[in-house]
């Protein structure tokens, strides 16, 4: 058996003359069996990302992860299915992970300005903007997927189906990410996220004439990111942390030691200026100013794409003039319902307001309606993982919130429902990635686009269920502020400074300007502003470990003694690390419910265990046990 795509895969063929994978036969792979593994894989994976995305401001996507364990499951429960039920499989997984890769950029955000938001009013515009993405992507999925097959690559999407068709492999995956779940589980079940009895953060602060601090939190869950997303933009991230927390905290310092007593923070009177600690300056200066670069990073990105969406509307309307085919029956009544919901989430998150209700949510579909054909776009092109989300949504949020202004909504409810708006409008973009990611599989392996329309949308609706959940679960922590939060949040974290500042008129807009000014400078040295301000924002403590995680990676690259070697380890440990991602954050979920619920009571770590010479054990343990499996894999693995 050929366990390989043809080359036209790639292209070389009109997209109406290729011929997929499976050819003849029926083009079914579900069923009840593939169903249940869908939703429980749409699950885990949208509440393993939930978490793990709000603790770090990075997501991992779910396509390969979800070949792999989609293929055991099919195997195991639904054989006769094959390639297309896989198909389906890791479809629905992408689904969950994509829904939860949007929803925890806002959401949260209504925690953070002190509101409190339910379950119906964040399902009600979840399951909106689930519906409206995969509706508007569908209009154009002859154009994308086949029109411009071999133009568009979809390079995520080629790597799924070739794992898929090399599914035989599955069994070596799959012990590797059990190996990182394992690994993950156990430290996770011993640190502060599940039973607290050993400390895992190393921590150096220094509140004396220089001020900076260094902290690496030894998370299992955050090594793993870190050897998937790999050395550049950990190294970049990190780079982002060395310039909060060894320049301009220190800077900051310096001056106000030198401030006159009587002066005090500008957000905290209880605080003399010249009696700040490192806390007391990361919370409220270094935060804004990361806040400013975040904004002119999401503003410059989006700007960026000015060019994009102009020939992906033209273009798309082109095709649409020249080629009647369009969606099916079953995307219309998809994008109906997304349309319907829609309206009747703006009733029920705008409080009775009618002209806010209409107005708000026409301008929401809009915005909605541009970006979900740029995500199908740029998903063909750099893939899900890479898609700027963050600057489209960034973009969204300024206009829906200069409408708020203009129309005088402004006090605390008004901005909670500008934020469900946002989350409406960021989970259609997310959606309309991922769902174009699947069906470009499903193009290439021969599976029904209709099929797979279905089963996305009831992922993405599971996943809108999970995420929402997850964040009403976790939501005592999530509005936590302060030094040493549980959760960065950087994405929701500049969502609710932006609007709430706006809205108010106390947006500290002198480091709002300055961070917004750096990111210029960062965009015309041609470096990546949104992910050196993502690392300014977040956690050095979070960024360190991510490094760490790539730097693992680096090590094993340079010890392989050919391309074939490098290609088989690297292959097992992002498996590896996809496993510590889910046990880490599965596990550290649990953990959170157990402990929120009163069944976990501790006092936390005493003595030695919470020392720094404790987490420096469990730091070189997880490098350790997470290195050896890998060193030790098999060359021969790489010839499928």
């Amino acid at each position: 058996m050929d366990n390989k795509l043809s080359k036209d895969a790639y292209g070389g063929v009109a997209g109406k003359d290729y011929v997929p994978y499976i050819s003849s036969g029926s083009k079914s792979g579900g069923n009840v069996a593939v169903l249940i593994i869908g939703i429980i894989l749409a699950s885990l994976f949208a509440a393993s990302t939930a978490y793990s995305g709000m603790k770090s401001g990075l997501t991992v996507a779910a396509g390969i992860p979800g070949s792999i364990i989609g293929s055991a499951f099919i195997a195991a429960f639904a054989k006769q299915k094959g390639i297309l039920g896989k198909n389906l499989v890791q479809g629905m997984a992408s689904g969950g992970e994509s829904v939860a890769s949007g929803i925890i950029f806002v959401l949260p955000a209504i925690l953070l300005i002190g509101a409190k938001v339910t379950f119906l009013e964040g399902f009600v515009v979840g399951v909106g903007g689930v519906l409206f993405g995969i509706g508007i992507a569908s209009l154009v999925h002859n154009y994308l997927m086949v029109e411009e097959h071999g133009k568009l690559m979809y390079p995520e999407s080629m790597a799924i189906s070739e794992t898929l068709v090399a599914s035989e492999g599955a069994g070596d995956s799959m012990k590797y990410m059990g190996i990182g779940f394992g690994i993950g589980g156990i430290i996770t079940v011993i640190t502060s996220s599940f039973l607290n009895v050993a400390n895992n953060v190393i921590s150096y602060v220094n509140e004396t004439f220089y001020k900076w601090k260094f902290e690496v939190e030894v998370n299992p869950l955050l090594l793993g990111i870190g050897f998937i997303v790999g050395l550049d933009v950990s190294l970049t991230m990190f780079a982002g942390s060395i310039l909060s927390n060894f320049g301009i905290m220190p800077l900051i310092g310096y001056f106000a030691a030198l401030g006159k007593d009587g002066a005090t923070v500008w957000n905290n009177p209880n605080v003399a200026i010249n009696a700040m600690q490192v806390k007391h300056i990361a919370g409220s200066y270094v935060k804004y100013i990361g806040a400013g670069m975040m904004l002119s990073g999401g503003l410059i990105g989006a700007i960026k794409l000015i060019p994009t969406i102009v020939s992906s509307i033209k273009e798309t309307l082109n095709a649409k003039s020249s080629n009647g085919a369009g969606s099916s029956s079953v995307g219309n009544i998809i994008l109906l319902g997304g349309i319907v919901i829609g309206f009747i989430g703006g009733f029920v998150v705008s409080g009775g307001n009618i002209v806010m209700a209409i107005v708000a949510a026409i301008l929401s579909l809009f915005l909605s309606l541009l970006f979900v054909i740029v995500a199908g776009r740029l998903t063909g092109t750099i893939g899900t993982s890479n898609l700027p989300v963050s600057g489209m949504t960034i973009a969204s949020i300024v206009i829906v919130t200069l409408l708020f202004v203009v129309m005088g909504w402004k006090n605390p409810q008004n901005n909670k429902s500008l934020l469900l708006f946002g989350t409406f409008i960021v989970t259609a973009i997310s959606i309309a990635g991922g769902y174009c990611q699947s069906q470009k599989v499903t193009f290439i392996v021969g599976g029904d686009k209709n099929e797979m329309q279905k089963y996305f949308a009831i992922a993405g609706v599971v996943g809108v269920i999970v995420v929402v959940g997850t964040i009403l679960v976790l939501s005592s922590q999530l509005a936590m502020t302060g030094d040493n939060v549980p959760f960065a949040l950087p994405q929701a974290n500049l969502m609710s400074t932006l609007t709430a500042g706006i809205m108010s008129g106390k947006l500290p807009w002198v480091m709002i300007i300055v961070g917004a000014v750096m990111g210029v400078v960062l965009f015309l040295l041609n470096l990546p502003v949104m992910t050196i301000a993502i690392g300014f924002y977040l956690p050095i403590s979070t960024t360190s470990i991510i490094l760490i995680g790539a730097l693992v990676r680096l090590f094993i690259e340079k010890t392989c003694k050919s391309e074939t070697e490098k290609e088989v380890k690297v292959s097992n440990g992002i498996s590896l690390s996809s496993g510590l991602v889910a046990g880490g954050s599965i596990l550290g979920l649990v953990g959170i419910i157990l402990q929120v619920s009163g069944v976990i009571k501790g006092a936390g770590p005493s003595g030695f265990t919470a020392s720094n010479g404790m987490a420096v054990i469990i730091l070189v343990g997880l490098i350790v046990a997470t290195t050896i499996p890998i060193m030790n894999s098999k060359v021969k693995n790489a010839k499928q």
